[in-house]
């Protein structure tokens, strides 16, 4: 028989999901996890297979308030929140905050704002789907490009900023996968980070593209907010002498002295220019669905063995940003820079359709 109060509630982690906070309670006290579930949950009243959980069932196990239990959990909130503000997947966190957390690994819902720990200097968005921890301890850019992310969030809100810095990162793999010398003196930073990450000649081991998105995020952020701003996005449209301008401003920032305007969409940040900076923001394409979505993302047969081939040819002096620009994470940008004519929308009930 189940306690109507467990000994030890220890506290849930910050954006855990119900389903992993559950799973760490039954596992220390000895619990069937099922059946605990089953004691905090009810099926959904539409009579579908689902479950949900009830507040204050989960309450009254672990002598914790709803408004405490839903500070921590998303899905407790009342309003439920802005889901599309969240990856759509649970993943975990940073593993080293998580030690505070007992009962095994820590499952979360991660703010799409979200790429670094700056308290411990570790990688965590997308993270590796190996397991693998990607720390940053010899390249503080990274992580002082997180806070700069903050403050364009800010600034910006979560809409504009999420498309922002992905479009900035596609852009940096588009750029990384030109000539050496149609890259500037960004491309000698991505080089260097690289082979810090992916040390030369042990690619087989540690490459994934969570590194190459690590790699190159110091100037995604560094090109975000121009990508976000109402005024820079003005300039790029306009006449010969605004495009100048902007011009110059993208060269300052990626370092790349003799950046010019190209009147064809082989060059990704002319092609924004012409065809995506006056359209409105993209939403993510998958939303977070409770239903679908409990657990950590794995890399299915075909992915590992796509991975694998990328790894074994990877060598980040020669257009090494392909992978990158093909990986899932981008994948909402991705699509609209091959269709930029129509727009990607996610209705409330998450289905997903193109709008002309």
């Amino acid at each position: 028989m189940l306690p109507s109060r467990l000994p030890d509630p220890v506290p849930p982690a910050r954006h855990e999901i119900a389903a992993s906070y559950i799973g760490r309670l039954a596992t220390l006290h000895g619990l069937n996890i099922s059946t605990l579930w089953t004691q905090t949950t009810i099926r959904e009243p539409s009579g579908g297979m689902r479950r949900i959980i009830v507040p204050e069932r989960l309450a009254a196990l672990t002598g914790r308030t709803v408004y405490e239990l839903a500070g921590a959990l998303p899905e407790l909130r009342t309003p439920q929140p802005d889901w599309a503000m969240f990856r759509h997947q649970p993943q975990p966190g940073c593993r080293y905050c998580d030690t505070k957390h007992p009962g095994g690994e820590v499952t979360r819902i991660i703010p799409h704002h979200r790429y670094v720990c700056t308290r411990h200097q570790i990688w965590i968005c997308p993270s590796d789907a190996d397991g693998h921890t990607t720390r940053l301890d010899a390249l503080p850019e990274i992580v002082q490009a997180q806070r700069r992310h903050l403050r364009i969030l800010r600034r910006h809100g979560w809409a504009i900023t999420y498309d922002a810095v992905l479009t900035a990162m596609l852009i940096c793999g588009q750029l990384w996968s030109l000539p050496e010398n149609e890259n500037g003196e960004a491309r000698n930073e991505w080089v260097r980070r690289a082979n810090v990450l992916i040390p030369p000649g042990t690619a087989e081991a540690t490459f994934s593209v969570a590194r190459l998105c690590a790699v190159a995020y110091p100037e995604a952020v560094a090109l975000a907010p121009l990508l976000a701003s109402p005024y820079w996005r003005q300039q790029a449209q306009r006449t010969t002498w605004n495009r100048h301008l902007f011009n110059a401003e993208i060269a300052r920032r990626l370092r790349h002295p003799n950046y010019s305007y190209k009147d064809h969409d082989n060059d990704p940040i002319s092609h924004w220019a012409n065809m995506i900076a006056k359209r409105p923001p993209l939403d993510p394409i998958r939303v977070h669905d409770q239903e679908h979505h409990l657990r950590k993302p794995a890399l299915r047969t075909a992915t590992q063995l796509a991975q694998q081939r990328q790894a074994h040819a990877f060598d980040p002096s020669h257009r090494a940003g392909a992978p990158l620009v093909a990986h899932r994470h981008l994948a909402t940008v991705f699509r609209r820079a091959w269709d930029p004519i129509r727009r990607h929308v996610v209705s409330p009930d998450g289905n997903s359709y193109y709008q002309l």
